[in-house]
């Protein structure tokens, strides 16, 4: 389950504000429902797309026997 801040919150500052985690849960949740959002949506979405990508991608330096090599954002 996601603990972090809501949509509301988070829509008001810049997405390069964001952690790593919020960007990788609500990419993943956007991406899920994405026939079905209107043109402001998909944008939004857009958007975390891009940050993530001039981020260099969601990816962890190491993995080790607790944790892989993907960002989880539970």
């Amino acid at each position: 389950m996601y603990v972090g801040r809501d949509m509301t919150e988070l829509s008001m500052m810049a997405k390069t504000g964001w952690r790593d985690n919020e960007l990788a849960y609500f990419h993943h949740s956007l991406q899920q429902i994405m026939p079905y959002l209107n043109t402001e949506g998909q944008g939004i979405h857009r958007q975390i797309v891009e940050e993530i990508e001039n981020r260099g991608g969601l990816h962890r330096n190491e993995a080790d026997y607790t944790h892989s090599t993907n960002v989880i954002y539970d």
